[in-house]
């Protein structure tokens, strides 16, 4: 039997292992999980660089041309995972796929922030809502006409609107 949308055979999913390695390390204000803004519109303001590694500087060529980049991430302080969670922005637990919480399968963040500068292999940047050493998978330009698209609904965040700019991080995810 095989999914729909591929030839690998359903039964060997779980067995798939893929291997990432880390392109650098965010750095930020933040040492510790409590207290963090949950989304980079709750850190407005919030400056942090980012480290790539030397070896890969030639790729941040033309880059300081976008006001904003996209930083996937791994969230290397999760111990566990989960499917049900409590988001910070609700005291409904939900399923972790319809929620940014960091107790995923696959523990990978994602934040939009502003990109000042970059001198060599460094990005400054702004808005930073992830605890500093965190280890970066990828860096990707943020291109409105790709990635802003208009949302006809947004579930059960839909009663939390305009609330995530004052929301931080507790210890419900240590």
């Amino acid at each position: 039997m095989t999914t729909s949308n591929t030839s690998i055979p359903a039964h060997t999913w779980s067995e798939l292992t893929i291997d990432y390695r880390p392109i650098g390390v965010i750095h930020s204000p933040f040492q510790d999980i409590s207290g963090i803004p949950i989304q980079p519109t709750g850190a407005a303001g919030v400056q942090g660089h980012v480290e790539i590694l030397p070896e890969l500087t030639e790729g941040l060529k033309d880059l300081d041309g976008f006001s904003h980049v996209i930083l996937l991430y791994h969230f290397h302080r999760v111990q566990e995972m989960k499917l049900t969670v409590t988001p910070f922005m609700d005291s409904v637990p939900r399923g972790v796929f319809s929620t940014r919480a960091p107790k995923r399968p696959n523990p990978i963040g994602l934040s939009v922030v502003r990109l000042l500068r970059v001198e060599a292999n460094v990005l400054h940047i702004e808005n930073v809502d992830v605890i500093d050493g965190t280890p970066l998978l990828d860096v990707k330009p943020y291109v409105p006409d790709f990635d802003q698209q208009p949302a006809e609904r947004v579930g059960w965040l839909e009663g939390a609107k305009g609330k995530v700019q004052r929301k931080r991080s507790d210890d419900r995810f240590r």
